[in-house]
């Protein structure tokens, strides 16, 4: 079977069910929170399009599920030019990003998640195509190899990634915008929850709203996901307006606490504090004894924990503070036995 390397339609959304497109904003306008960064964004699209040329490259960083890839399906649409979408760990040869520049249109966005995955012939490749719209392909190879060099349409690149610290100087130099994405307020959330649940045909009382998001780590792919779980539990028990009651059950069952912590949060606190003396203990050891990736730890669970203060990353490696004992304390006492 041939490798997709690119797909117009296809993103990390499509592992949630079609609804999650349907709640995807398509204008700024629509697009709630990040005020700095839309405001940015407005005044750059507008630039643009008065002058007829390509949006300058653009590099989203921040949390997963802030909506950076949304975000671009959103500049693509204020500009008018269809999105390609693919990612870094795809892109494995050569020939494989070229068939993607060589194939794009005038204006035309190219949206690369995980860029910071690339590999570095292929980012290399992306230098002169990023600077002077042109490709290098190499024929031959030794001493007779030449190099051929075309001309691509220009067009705008939006790189996205949770780790802006892995990209090279060249790459992230080659952005005319660098704008990071962080986590929502709860206002925030609240009004994209209202928005979501009245697209599903969900209703919702304005303090189950915020109680819903409280537990979303200031993140709307979450917000989006638990909405879909309140409103199965809602259509099971036969209720027509989720109130505070049907969310808290709802989170019961979901096993998400008060604070948005799941279970992996919780035994990641606790393998801190239990196994490691509350630490510094180092990331390797850490996911050894979680059985846990790495990166997932590094990239999913630990911005939250450190941001909310329960975890210091230090250079001997990662602490619990005072507030994950009182936290694990209070939930001992609640009876989560797993927990010890």
């Amino acid at each position: 079977m041939k490798k997709e390397i690119l797909s117009p339609q296809k993103t990390e959304y499509d592992a949630e069910v079609p609804y999650e497109r349907d709640v995807r904003p398509r204008r700024l306008d629509e697009y709630i929170g990040q005020e700095k960064v839309k405001n940015g964004l407005k005044i750059f699209i507008e630039a643009a399009k008065t002058r007829g040329e390509s949006l300058d490259h653009i590099l989203l960083y921040g949390p997963p599920g802030v909506g950076k890839t949304t975000l671009a399906y959103v500049i693509a649409h204020e500009l008018n030019v269809n999105i390609k979408i693919t990612s870094g760990p795809i892109l494995e040869k050569i020939g494989d990003l070229a068939a993607i520049l060589t194939n794009l249109e005038e204006r035309e966005v190219l949206f690369i998640d995980e860029i910071h995955r690339l590999n570095r012939s292929i980012e290399e490749m992306l230098y002169p195509a990023l600077e002077e719209y042109k490709l290098d392909i190499l024929i031959g190879q030794g001493p007779g190899a030449k190099i051929l060099r075309i001309d691509i349409p220009r067009f705008t690149l939006i790189g996205a990634t949770t780790r802006a610290g892995l990209l090279t100087s060249p790459l992230r130099n080659r952005f005319g915008v660098t704008t990071r994405l962080d986590y929502y307020n709860d206002q925030e959330i609240v009004r994209i929850i209202e928005r979501s649940a009245t697209i599903l045909g969900l209703e919702i009382e304005a303090g189950a709203a915020m109680e819903v998001a409280r537990r979303t780590r200031g993140t709307p792919r979450i917000a989006n996901r638990l909405l879909r779980r309140i409103r199965d539990y809602a259509q099971v028990k036969s209720q027509k307006i989720a109130d505070v009651p049907c969310v808290v059950e709802a989170f019961n069952i979901l096993d998400v606490d008060e604070n948005g912590f799941d279970s992996m949060d919780r035994r990641l606190l606790d393998t801190i504090i239990d196994k490691f003396g509350g630490g510094p203990v180092g990331i390797e050891s850490l996911a050894t004894s979680l059985s846990e990736d790495k990166e997932t730890l590094e990239d999913v669970y630990e911005p939250y924990l450190i941001q909310k203060g329960y975890i210091h990353r230090t250079t001997r490696g990662r602490m619990a503070t005072s507030l994950a004992y009182e936290y694990l304390k209070k939930n001992q006492k609640l009876g989560e036995d797993t927990l010890f």
